[in-house]
């Protein structure tokens, strides 16, 4: 009787314990719609985006920017054929550059290291190739940066532009 007893109460633990564990993987499988640098502009905007006026030359550009787990505001800008060919952020963390710059990233992280073993700069760097530029600067939370392809900006936007 007592291993009946013990089985009976067992079992709804076990499968409590299994919806628990389920209910806590589900959002990390639940894909979030995001791109990179280069990339297209997704139909759906990342979890937690909001949308942003567009402020560039008409509708020839799409803006749209979210707020990152960490706080900073991150802007997506993509020309009227969708590419993105640029992202701003200002917060009080770094955004994640891997997500953001994507095939990129390598390429710029070298760079950057070179150039702050060269200066010795902590707290800013400018990494301008052929391919891409990035800005970034700040110090312990305040962060400001913008990353942009300059063969894809839409005719008439300018680098300046993009705050």
């Amino acid at each position: 009787m007592t291993s009946g007893l013990l089985n009976r109460f067992a079992a709804p633990a076990s499968s409590a314990a299994l919806a628990l564990m389920l209910a806590a993987l589900l959002p990390a499988a639940v894909p979030t719609a995001h791109a990179q640098l280069g990339g297209a502009m997704p139909a759906l905007p990342p979890a937690g985006s909001a949308p942003v006026a567009n402020h560039l030359l008409d509708a020839s550009v799409r803006v749209r920017g979210w707020t990152d787990e960490g706080g900073t505001t991150i802007r997506e800008y993509a020309a009227a054929d969708g590419l993105i060919f640029a992202y701003t952020w200002q917060g009080p963390t770094m955004p994640d550059l891997h997500r953001l710059l994507g095939t990129y990233l390598a390429s710029y992280r070298a760079k950057a290291d070179a150039q702050r073993d060269q200066r010795g700069s902590l707290h800013a760097s400018r990494v301008a190739q052929p391919d891409v530029v990035v800005d970034s600067g700040g110090q312990m939370r305040s962060y400001v940066g913008r990353a942009w392809l300059p063969a894809a900006l839409p005719p008439g936007v300018s680098p300046a532009e993009l705050r």
